[in-house]
């Protein structure tokens, strides 16, 4: 099993920039990928980014350029670095693993991003 907590959500202008979390913890040597997925009201979760084992990125068309996935491998940790915010990422934003021959999928609970206009 592995457990995603995310945090860094939160309320921030249009332009701004905020940094989103995510600590695995668990059975986390499996792990061959992490993303970032959101969930806008009335809309399906979609990919924002995700970062493999190798650190191979692949981000949404909508994000490229503004949002910036990582990892520290030392802390468990992936982290989504979201700068030139607009309205229209308002929305969850949730913290996924694959993990295992398998391929199980993990996710967090989820952080709230609002952007004001």
């Amino acid at each position: 099993q592995v457990r995603l907590v995310e945090s860094g959500g939160g309320l921030v202008q249009a332009g701004g920039s905020l940094r989103l979390s995510c600590a695995a913890s668990g059975t986390i040597f499996g792990i061959n990928a992490m993303g970032w997925y959101r969930q806008a009201p009335g809309k399906q979760r979609e990919l924002v980014a995700t970062i493999a084992i190798n650190y191979k990125t692949n981000y949404a068309d909508s994000v490229k350029g503004r949002f910036t996935i990582s990892r520290d491998n030392a802390k468990n940790t992936v982290y989504l670095q979201m700068n030139s915010l607009k309205p229209e990422d308002t929305a969850v934003y949730y913290c996924n693993a694959v993990s295992g021959y398998y391929r199980t999928t993990y996710w967090g609970q989820g952080t709230q991003v609002f952007v004001s206009s």
